[in-house]
């Protein structure tokens, strides 16, 4: 990147962060690992205020003891919970689990929902889970706001002043042309993730440093002391 983080406009900022990860995540993909919807959105329960690599570590025989909703639907909560007590709040989830199936089965008929309100009517998905899968699912153009999302869209300057989720993926959809909002919220997650950690973001390593408003904050204070 040849631009100045000093004189760099928006627009130009969020043209230069798009360019960089179209050239280095120009497929971007869920961490957690499912082979259809019904596990999809077992998994994006499942991974609440949990990492998707303790998912994947529990899903497994899950998905060999429950293959789809149905099974799941006639377990009882003691049954699920034994299958993911190792994850943050299993008892909750194990509720979670049960009621998603249960309507997924009665009231869907086994269809997910393409509807992000729809979605929403499974017990345990909320906005941002039903964004998830939406997106992943469906290829949508929804924003699913994480704790990572929220972090790295404020810290690079591509929102500003949003305090809640909502206000975010409201103005990253301005942000990020609709085609490429399913990849854009991977592209987030995963930098969030590995590289603009929360604690000690990596950023003599991050190629977007001249074009982040939180890399210029941080060398303009380190000049001043």
């Amino acid at each position: 990147m040849q631009i100045s983080g000093e004189n760099i406009s928006r627009k130009e900022r969020i043209r230069e962060v798009i360019a960089y990860f179209q050239k280095t995540m120009p497929e971007p993909e869920t961490e957690l690992t499912y082979e259809n919807p019904y596990e999809l959105i077992v998994s994006v329960i499942l991974s609440a205020q949990c990492t998707d690599k303790r998912v994947n570590m529990i899903t497994p025989a899950f998905f060999r003891r429950f293959p789809g909703p149905e099974q799941l639907a006639g377990a009882t909560q003691q049954e699920v919970f034994e299958m993911i007590r190792s994850c943050s709040y299993p008892n909750n989830k194990a509720k979670h689990l049960l009621g998603m199936a249960r309507v997924l089965t009665e009231e869907f008929i086994n269809e997910i929902p393409r509807d992000v309100y729809m979605l929403q009517k499974l017990p345990g998905v909320g906005r941002k889970s039903a964004n998830v899968i939406a997106a992943v699912i469906h290829k949508m153009p929804v924003m699913p706001v994480d704790t990572h999302v929220f972090r790295v869209s404020a810290r690079i300057g591509l929102t500003r002043g949003a305090k809640t989720p909502l206000q975010t993926e409201n103005q990253l959809y301005k942000v990020f042309p609709a085609a490429l909002i399913p990849h854009a919220h991977h592209w987030l997650i995963l930098h969030g993730r590995y590289v603009c950690q929360a604690r000690n973001p990596k950023c003599t390593s991050c190629g977007l440093q001249k074009v982040c408003s939180f890399y210029e904050n941080k060398v303009s204070k380190q000049n001043i002391t």
